[in-house]
């Protein structure tokens, strides 16, 4: 797709707007997105960035959109130009009744029962990794722990070796947040150069691991091609890399500018379930791109077929139209977290919300049963990182030992 403005959009929604670079959100990832949030008439602006897509600016447009699978299309993936034909992700990229058979089997594979039996082994890792930490009196909680935990949970969920996690980060980093050091298909090679041997063996001969319980599960009858397990594996491996340690960063982020927050939940662990579920509100980082298979008409606005709209959950989640003074963290707010956008609207809502869900109340009930009141080191940067997923890149703690 080329810069040029198309003749259908109107210049005064023409804006200059990076998605994984747009202006301070090195430092606010969240006022960043939301300097968008007036800048329109109908809830869409067009970006030049990229090759020229719209973003949905407004709360109730992220979200109609977001849910509109039969006119908007997920096989596009992102707005990085090639990198939807190159991963074609399973189920992530499909659509309608395809998408539906290839999502039956990932739900099973993600099974309530098999969450609830992780929930100790995920606690038990927490525990581990603070009572290393707490002597410290100082951590970088992104790479201390953010980026540990939920990789190593992961990993051990499709049985790869945890020590893979300084190998494969890098590569989930690359899909949602790509720097220009590798293109779509070094990228893609990559990962199915490391996937390829544990998806042929677990296609020859099952385990009880999560692969393995997806491709367990017939395709309408059939059994998975080893293409069909591949592109599942890609697509399960770069969800489960990125997407709980951003979580996990803002949550505590927020904790350690909110010290009231912190004894509150110290005071009343029983309201940590409904305080992650608003933290995860507040906090949410993943976007997702669609591709219009036909005119989609917004207000005044029409979506071509063939444009690219961005969609990003924050625009949802913190606009006043949407939620009651959405950017203040309510443990009150008698939240439906069906209703925020941090885990997307529609048939491709995510399908692992009960694995985050479980690992951001663990960490919670972990962390604040043991680590005293923690704040941001002030002689230290708190620094961020825009893209699909927006994520903290360095969050200085200090505590007294």
């Amino acid at each position: 797709m080329s810069n040029a403005i198309p003749a259908h959009v109107p210049p005064e929604l023409v804006v200059d707007f990076d998605i994984f670079n747009p202006p301070g959100a090195d430092t606010d990832y969240f006022a960043a997105w939301q300097t968008l949030q007036h800048a329109d008439g109908d809830g869409l602006v067009w970006t030049t960035a990229n090759g020229g897509h719209w973003i949905a600016t407004r709360g109730a447009v992220v979200r109609a959109l977001w849910a509109d699978a039969a006119r908007l299309s997920s096989e596009v993936l992102a707005v990085t130009p090639g990198l939807g034909e190159t991963m074609r992700l399973i189920p992530l990229q499909q659509d309608g009744a395809e998408h539906k058979s290839f999502r039956a089997a990932v739900m099973k594979g993600f099974g309530g029962r098999h969450i609830v039996a992780l929930e100790a082994s995920v606690t038990a890792l927490a525990e581990e990794l603070i009572a290393d930490l707490i002597r410290r009196g100082t951590c970088d909680f992104m790479p201390d722990f953010a980026e540990i935990l939920p990789v190593h949970v992961f990993l051990s969920m499709i049985d790869v070796p945890v020590t893979d996690r300084a190998i494969l980060r890098p590569l989930g980093a690359q899909l949602t947040r790509p720097d220009g050091t590798m293109g779509v298909v070094e990228l893609r090679d990559a990962v199915d150069a490391y996937l390829h041997p544990y998806i042929a063996a677990r296609l020859a001969q099952p385990g009880d691991d999560l692969l393995s319980r997806i491709i367990a599960e017939p395709i309408e009858g059939r059994a998975w091609t080893l293409d069909e397990a591949m592109r599942m594996a890609r697509n399960i491996l770069f969800a489960g890399l990125d997407t709980v340690a951003a979580m996990l960063g803002m949550i505590a982020m927020h904790l350690a500018r909110h010290p009231e927050d912190q004894q509150l939940l110290r005071e009343n662990p029983t309201l940590i379930p409904a305080a992650a579920d608003e933290l995860m509100r507040r906090y949410p980082s993943a976007s997702v791109s669609r591709n219009a298979v036909v005119d989609v008409p917004v207000g005044s606005l029409t979506i071509r077929a063939g444009d690219i709209v961005y969609l990003p959950g924050v625009l949802h989640n913190l606009d006043p139209a949407c939620f009651d003074t959405p950017e203040r963290v309510d443990f009150d707010r008698k939240l439906n977290p069906i209703h925020h956008t941090t885990f997307g609207a529609g048939a491709h809502r995510c399908v692992g919300v009960g694995l985050a869900r479980m690992e951001v109340i663990a960490f919670l009930r972990a962390w604040l049963a043991a680590m005293p009141p923690f704040a941001i080191d002030p002689a230290r940067p708190t620094t961020m990182r825009a893209g699909n997923v927006g994520i903290l890149t360095s969050l200085p703690l200090v505590w007294q030992v």
